[in-house]
């Protein structure tokens, strides 16, 4: 049976907002079950190593090393034009920016486009087996204007 962990609570957020401006529970505009374009979080304009992380809700382990998919959308604002570089990693057992736990897996999207940009990444077998708590994976994100 599938299983979905899906955003449940801001763990760090240096200059994250969401669509409204907002920047305290903007988990919410991510948490959905299908792709929303019309709510989401962003970084700043301009950002500068702009972190946001957010705690997944917790699944039981799957006892198999395949069907694990990260997916997310991302695009920058067109009116800013700039070169920006985004960076979006599954880690496990996240506390803060000192201490990140155990990287699961990453990507990287460079100059990213100012329309909406499905990702998703298919972990490999070693990276689904290096999860080792299916209750403390998070989701990081770094933006950079380059």
């Amino acid at each position: 049976m599938a299983q979905f962990g899906r955003p449940s609570t801001d763990t760090v957020n240096e200059g994250y907002t969401d669509q409204a401006g907002g920047s305290t529970t903007i988990y919410t505009t991510i948490d959905e079950t299908t792709f929303d374009d019309a709510d989401y979080v962003r970084s700043a304009l301009a950002p500068t190593n702009d972190v946001y992380v957010t705690k997944l809700t917790n699944i039981e382990d799957p006892l198999v090393s395949t069907g694990h998919v990260l997916r997310y959308r991302y695009r920058k604002d067109s009116a800013a034009g700039a070169q920006i570089d985004l960076t979006v990693q599954l880690r496990q057992g996240y506390v803060s920016e000192v201490s990140q736990g155990t990287l699961i897996a990453t990507q990287s999207h460079t100059n990213i486009a100012e329309t909406a940009t499905a990702a998703a990444y298919t972990l490999s077998g070693a990276e689904a087996d290096a999860i080792t708590d299916y209750t403390s994976l998070y989701v990081r994100f770094v933006s950079n204007q380059v």
